[in-house]
């Protein structure tokens, strides 16, 4: 999108300062929705045809765009096992 400055910035942060509804993205991409969710998450790391994909419908370079995974880790593995509960031992 023009406009945007020169930082790479994820898929994750494209949606949010662009405002364009995910579904809308993966439709230009050409993508299953579900595959474009979790590459936008950082649980999914597009080959680079979907790379190329992405960059187009957000109107992008693949080099303007940062790739690969970005969940934190520790977040699932709180959510698989939770957190101790008794924080005043």
């Amino acid at each position: 999108m023009p406009g945007l400055n020169s930082l790479m910035k994820t898929v994750e942060h494209l949606l949010e300062l662009t405002g364009i509804d995910p579904a809308v993205i993966a439709e230009r991409a050409r993508l299953p929705l579900n595959r474009f969710l979790a590459i936008a998450e950082g649980r999914w790391t597009p080959s680079p045809q979907d790379r190329a994909a992405i960059a187009a419908a957000f109107e992008l370079q693949v080099s303007d765009i940062s790739w690969g995974h970005t969940m934190n880790p520790r977040n699932i593995r709180y959510s698989r096992f939770g957190l101790k509960e008794d924080f005043g031992a």
